[in-house]
C-alpha cells in the first residue's frame, strides 16, 4: 500500500517506530522492534544491523523526547509529616497506631522503599526470607539497627546492616521502642520485625490505607518514604554521594 520494500532496511524501521510512537508509549517501542527483528532474523539476517543503525537509534530517542510522556513522581513526605503522626500518639493509642508511625520513621530515616518494610498484597508473591527478624534488632549510640535479609539492590544475597539515626529534631529511638515493647508484650514468640495487632506482617495496602488517614494527597505513596529520607538528608546539607 505504501510501497514500501519488503526488506527491512534502517528507513522502514525509522518509519515504524514513528508510526508506532503515535500508537503507544515510545518507550515500549524498542521492545516492540526488538521482538519484530527477532521473528525476521531468520527470513531476513541483516534486520539486526538495520536495528542498530545510528539512524533506528537516534529516531528512536527522538521519538521518546517529542511523544513521551513525563515520569509521574509521588510527593515526598516530609518532617512535619511524621511530627503530625507522632502527635497524635497517645497512651491509649492501639499497637497498630504506633506500628505505622515505627514504621514511618524508621522507612524516612533509612532511606527504604516500602516493600522492604512491608509484604505484597498479591499472597503469591510473598517472599518470608524478605523479612526482617526481631531477632536481629540491635542498639547503636543515638540509634538504633537491623537487618535487612535482602532487597532489589543485593546481588549477592549478603543482606544489609539498616541503621536509623537521631538528627536534630528528627528523634525515632522513642516510638521504635514504643513498638517494640507493645510487639514483644504481644507476640514474644513471633519472629518478623514488623507485626501487626493480629500477628500478621503488615502489607502495601495496610500501610497505604493509614497513610491517607495522615495525608489524603494520592500524590502522595510508598515512595514518598525514601524521597522524603533523602529530601531531607539533602536540607542538612548532606553530600549528594552520601545520600545515594
Amino acid at each position: 500500500m505504501h510501497k514500501l520494500a519488503l526488506t527491512p532496511t534502517a528507513d522502514t524501521l525509522s518509519l515504524y517506530i514513528v508510526y508506532m510512537s503515535f500508537e503507544i508509549d515510545p518507550k515500549s517501542v524498542g521492545t516492540y522492534l526488538s521482538g519484530i527483528c527477532n521473528k525476521l532474523e531468520d527470513f531476513f539476517p541483516d534486520v539486526r544491523a538495520a536495528r542498530k543503525s545510528r539512524l533506528v537509534a537516534q529516531t528512536l530517542a527522538g521519538c521518546k523526547r517529542w511523544r513521551g510522556k513525563p515520569v509521574q513522581r509521588k510527593q515526598p513526605l516530609s518532617r512535619a509529616h511524621l511530627q503530625r503522626a507522632s502527635v497524635h500518639l497517645s497512651a491509649s493509642s492501639t499497637h497498630d497506631d504506633v506500628l505505622f508511625v515505627a514504621m514511618l520513621y524508621t522507612g524516612f530515616g533509612a532511606l527504604l522503599r516500602l516493600g522492604e518494610i512491608t509484604q505484597p498484597d498479591n499472597a503469591r508473591l510473598r517472599n518470608p526470607r524478605k523479612l526482617s527478624k526481631r531477632g536481629t534488632v540491635f542498639q547503636v549510640r543515638n540509634g538504633y539497627g537491623f537487618i535487612l535479609p535482602y532487597h532489589k539492590a543485593d546481588r549477592l544475597f549478603e543482606g544489609n546492616n539498616i541503621i536509623v539515626m537521631k538528627r536534630g529534631h528528627f528523634d525515632p529511638l522513642p516510638i521504635f521502642y514504643r513498638y517494640l515493647a507493645s510487639r514483644d508484650a504481644a507476640f514474644p514468640f513471633n519472629p518478623w520485625l514488623w507485626v501487626r495487632s493480629d500477628g500478621t506482617v503488615p502489607n502495601r495496602r495496610w500501610f497505604i490505607a493509614r497513610l491517607r488517614i495522615l495525608e489524603p494527597d494520592p500524590t502522595f505513596a510508598g515512595q514518598s518514604l525514601r524521597a522524603g529520607g533523602a529530601t531531607a538528608l539533602a536540607e542538612d546539607g548532606v553530600a549528594p554521594h552520601l545520600i545515594q
